[in-house]
């Protein structure tokens, strides 16, 4: 049974975006090809600073082409790294929105089973190496 849950401020609807609110929310969709914004921005718009700093680094680590910068890992491998962060953390919001991105790049069901396999795995491994408070033995090499 899922409860419905309500933010804690009034989203900012996307007609009633003016200013710098306006603009960013134009970039969410234009970066993010969407037809409108989700309730994440329109939430953080109530503070548009706020609104501004979290899109601005969003953009530079999710979407660094939109930015001119090439990334080392493409994008649906970004989109999983954050559904499995979203997963371990909890956010129903999170999970909705990365699987969402995920599937839109191509990730099928089954694929989307291994993403949450591996989460469980190591959420579990993790765990118990925390929980036995093993010493680390197998180290990367320093550059």
């Amino acid at each position: 049974m899922t409860e419905h849950r309500h933010a804690t401020v009034r989203p900012v609807a996307e007609e009633a975006a003016t200013g710098k609110v306006a603009k960013i929310f134009a970039d969410i969709k234009e970066t993010k090809g969407l037809d409108s914004v989700p309730n994440f921005w329109r939430v953080l718009a109530t503070n548009p600073d706020h609104l501004e700093i979290v899109w601005t680094r969003l953009k530079a680590i999710m979407h660094p082409e939109a930015t001119g910068r090439k990334s080392k890992l493409d994008p649906l491998t970004r989109e999983m790294l954050a559904l499995a962060v979203s997963a371990t953390n909890g956010c129903a919001y999170c999970i909705n929105s990365h699987t969402a991105a995920v599937r839109k790049l191509g990730l099928d069901a089954e694929g989307l089973g291994e993403v949450m396999a591996i989460v469980g795995l190591f959420n579990s491994t993790n765990a118990i190496a925390d929980g036995y408070q093993v010493e680390p033995d197998v180290l990367p090499p320093l550059e």
